[in-house]
């Protein structure tokens, strides 16, 4: 490994075991990884010439999960290891249904690479967007395995493209393919070399277009939509920034429209702040779920509600997870936090559903944020008033709200396809059948 990502990956493994005591996300990610040689040891027969997947958090593998649910529909008895750098994103898929095994990424390492290598023995590796760890990719290429990333986005600004980027650039030149999402990313890699790159798109519309097709119900969410005839704003992912910038401009707006928040940190802390700040009266998911049956007489509508009923409540606080990417679907509006810090959540998961797309202003290496604003789907924020102001367009304006979502759903359904673009690029791979270049030799 070269000298400077050595020391870049040793200084963080530092800064992650010193914050271990005070950081409960650092305390997962060195409790997670112990006991990993130990069970990859007893499924290493299970696992023999499985299909390998990497992903950093949860985001990864919903863009790698079409991908992983066609191989699964074509090879159903393919072994699938699946594994993760973020303790938050081993929690949440853990126990799905598509892997044989999900585990902890090993630690950066020759040795560990080597020894991960010779436990798991995959046929071919993924890797999803933009992980990149030098030792596994090495060590994948001098054992011939052959690897693919897979829905990637590149930036002048990484360091792939700067004088010093070449440990980076020989990363690149392991991967067999390089299916990036749009052409920009292709004439960047160019630019230095780097032929074994197509253009596929992102498999997160494939995804997102997949929820929004099974159309699945969520009743309590449904429920609190028809109990009042005022619009709806669905609030995903929102950090306190976002939470504070939505008070305000909620204090402000004209047609006191009702709000479905769902936090991205789910800690005691922040729902109780949650619960104490936003347009009262807030009820809370997690009781609503255990109270409504046992209140609400059966056959009785909720537009028949009393006004002290929970289903009135100006505030609907959603303390669950995995309910996000349907909650959107109840939305007239939708608010995509993350943007006024190191950048916004899942925008497709709202535009999929045709609802417009509220975010702040740090999207710049989110391709999406680019194309729903242009198409009039998406809308960017910087404070209170710029937010008034579109929430009165869009809610005062019954034809700019319908215009909006329309657009929203047009730009979600033109972009689907990739998962299968980029299955038979690697089936041709793998087959030798292709006559796309090969890759630059290092």
């Amino acid at each position: 490994m070269p000298l400077h990502i050595h020391i870049g990956t040793a200084l963080y493994h530092l800064g992650v075991r010193v914050a271990a005591p005070f950081l409960p996300k650092a305390r997962q990610w060195i409790n997670g990884r112990k006991g990993l040689w130990e069970r990859l040891d007893k499924k290493a027969n299970a696992l023999t010439g499985c299909l390998w997947m990497h992903c950093a958090s949860v985001g990864e593998f919903e863009q790698g999960r079409p991908f992983l649910e066609a191989i699964r529909a074509k090879q159903p008895d393919l072994p699938i290891l699946i594994t993760f750098f973020s303790p938050s994103g081993f929690e949440a898929v853990k126990n799905t249904p598509l892997a044989t095994h999900v585990e902890y990424l090993p630690p950066d390492s020759a040795a560990n690479a080597e020894r991960f290598l010779c436990s798991v023995r995959p046929s071919m590796a993924i890797f999803v967007r933009y992980e990149f760890w030098y030792d596994h990719l090495m060590t994948l290429e001098k054992a011939q395995v052959p690897s693919f990333l897979l829905s990637a986005i590149f930036r002048p600004s990484q360091p792939f493209f700067q004088w010093y980027g070449g440990a980076h650039k020989a990363m690149l030149q392991t991967f067999e393919r390089i299916f990036v999402q749009e052409q920009a990313s292709l004439e960047l890699l160019r630019g230095i070399g780097i032929k074994n790159v197509v253009v596929s798109g992102d498999t997160r519309f494939d995804r997102v277009a997949e929820i929004a097709a099974i159309n699945a119900v969520l009743p309590l969410a449904e429920a609190y939509r028809k109990a009042e005839f005022r619009p709806v704003i669905v609030a995903g992912s929102t950090w306190p920034a976002d939470d504070a910038l939505l008070l305000e401009a909620l204090e402000q707006q004209t047609n006191k429209a009702r709000v479905i928040v769902a936090p991205h940190e789910l800690s005691t802390g922040s729902l109780a702040k949650i619960a104490t700040s936003y347009p009262i009266p807030v009820a809370v998911w997690s009781e609503l779920e255990s109270e409504l049956e046992r209140q609400r007489p059966a056959g009785r509508s909720t537009n028949d509600a009393p006004d002290d009923d929970p289903l009135n409540a100006r505030t609907l606080l959603v303390d669950r997870m995995g309910l996000l990417s349907r909650l959107y679907k109840y939305g007239d509006i939708t608010y995509v936090g993350g943007g006024f810090g190191s950048g916004i959540h899942s925008l497709l998961e709202a535009a999929a559903w045709g609802k417009p797309v509220i975010f702040g202003p740090h999207h710049g290496s989110f391709a999406e944020a680019k194309g729903l604003i242009e198409v009039g789907a998406g809308f960017e924020v910087k404070n209170a008033k710029e937010l008034v102001a579109v929430l009165q367009h869009l809610l005062n304006d019954p034809k700019a709200l319908e215009t909006a979502s329309k657009a929203a759903s047009e730009y979600v359904q033109a972009r689907t396809g990739a998962t299968q673009r980029a299955l038979t690029g690697i089936q041709d791979v793998l087959r030798g059948t292709t006559s796309s270049p090969t890759r630059t030799p290092a």
